[in-house]
């Protein structure tokens, strides 16, 4: 999939699933959920043993599905998750040497930043958008008074965003959304309830057709 087309998918999705997973196979069979629910892109985080192993089994067998690679801190680790097939990158903070990686490999980088000093910093480093993490403390309003001065610049709040209220950081101008326990459930992940996660999957595509 190339640049242009991952950023379009999540544009019109409006959704990335944020998890972590202990296996290759719960991974598979949770993008397979996630996908039958209409979304079709998940962040693999760093912080999941073995990630990038896990994303490169993954990327395999689904060549078609939206996988990133989140919790990114260096370009040495940028470049090995893109080598593994990651369709786009995401770090936690402001991370100048990502975003040239990227930018010279030709994948969106999501770059994380809160105040506004940080938001435009990375937009002008090239960010394709920038992650306003963490979102949870500041809610919608946040990013409906950040978008006033920077309209230009695209944005996915990720922190305690879930069903209920994706539809409203939406309406305040997000490009889109990260979520993570609110979509991908711990408990139904370690159980295997695909079930479950397809039905919240489902659930946040419709909040986001309502806006």
């Amino acid at each position: 999939m190339k640049k242009d087309a991952t950023l379009a998918q999540i544009k019109a999705e409006k959704v990335i699933a944020l998890i972590r997973a202990d296996s290759p196979d719960g991974l598979l069979d949770c993008a397979k959920a996630l996908a039958a629910g209409g979304l079709n892109s998940i962040e693999v985080t760093m912080t999941t043993p073995g990630a990038i192993r896990m994303l490169e089994k993954a990327t395999a067998e689904l060549p078609n599905f939206n996988y990133g690679l989140g919790t990114v801190l260096d370009a040495a680790t940028a470049r090995a998750g893109i080598l593994a097939g990651a369709k786009f990158i995401v770090t936690p903070a402001v991370c100048l040497d990502v975003i040239e990686t990227c930018r010279r490999y030709s994948i969106p980088v999501f770059c994380g930043a809160l105040t506004p000093t940080e938001i435009l910093r990375a937009w002008e480093a090239g960010a394709d958008a920038v992650k306003v993490f963490p979102a949870e403390f500041f809610g919608p309003a946040y990013i409906k008074s950040v978008k006033a001065p920077f309209p230009q610049i695209d944005m996915v709040p990720t922190g305690g965003v879930n069903e209920n209220n994706v539809g409203d950081f939406l309406k305040a101008g997000a490009y889109a959304v990260a979520a993570g326990s609110s979509l991908v459930d711990g408990k139904a992940f370690k159980e295997k309830n695909w079930a479950a996660i397809t039905a919240k999957a489902k659930a946040f595509a419709a909040a986001v057709a309502a806006v």
